[in-house]
């Protein structure tokens, strides 16, 4: 093979192995920020990442960019020098997120809210389903935070996936685990209100039921309206993170 030829492919090798490193470096850290492993406000050092994902700082570097663009570290300067921290959680922020999903998931769901019948039922029984779980939970008094995290975000994510196209999924993709780092982090004081969201899910169903999709979009974009209001509350008692 001629020189050239071996390091043009070299090239476009090292390129790819960049690109899948920058990809794990930005999914893993992301995880951190959501899971609040790194706490709002705090300090990112890319050597201490960088030994923690076991890989060089270069990708973290490029990774920490990424999350900056979508919001979940920023810069934070002052008379001496800039580093990058992880952002805050406001209720400001949470404002503008909440009302950015509700309205994605809205156009989703006025897409589900015109299938045909038979797929609107198959998905009313996996909403369903999920409601009564959430409702068994509440009755049972078991404050699992995971499991009721996991059980909403499948429901929103059975009519997201039932109705969105690949640049509405793709957007709410990257815009979702925004939402669930604030569910995370206030979740034992939101699950309180829990009754509240699984009607307004059962105002959901029925609107998808009838094939209504003025009556699904604006039960998807209360649903979020309302949770909105239910975190400020908490936000109000127990304060901002990461503020300063």
């Amino acid at each position: 093979m001629p020189a050239h030829a071996a390091a043009s492919k070299q090239s476009v090798r090292a390129r790819a192995e960049h690109g899948n490193s920058l990809r794990k470096a930005f999914y893993e850290i992301r995880e951190l920020i959501v899971h609040g492993r790194l706490s709002p406000g705090s300090w990112i050092v890319e050597a201490d990442l960088a030994r923690h994902l076991a890989m060089s700082r270069t990708p973290v570097r490029s990774a920490l960019h990424w999350l900056q663009r979508e919001g979940y570290v920023i810069e934070h300067k002052n008379a001496r020098k800039s580093r990058m921290v992880v952002a805050p959680v406001t209720k400001e922020d949470a404002g503008e997120l909440y009302s950015i999903i509700g309205h994605v998931e809205g156009l989703a769901g006025r897409h589900t809210a015109v299938l045909p019948k038979s797929r609107r039922l198959e998905i009313v029984g996996l909403l369903k389903g999920f409601n009564s779980q959430l409702r068994t939970i509440i009755t049972a008094r078991d404050s699992r935070a995971a499991g009721i995290f996991d059980l909403d975000r499948n429901f929103h994510r059975t009519i997201i996936e039932s109705g969105a196209g690949p640049r509405l999924l793709a957007l709410h993709k990257s815009i979702e685990p925004q939402a669930e780092r604030y569910w995370r982090l206030y979740a034992s004081s939101i699950i309180n209100d829990l009754h509240l969201s699984v009607a307004e899910h059962d105002e959901i169903i029925a609107a998808i039921v009838a094939g209504d999709p003025d009556r699904v979009e604006r039960g998807l974009q209360m649903n979020w309206e309302n949770g909105c209001h239910r975190l400020a509350r908490v936000i109000e008692i127990f304060g901002e993170r990461g503020s300063w």
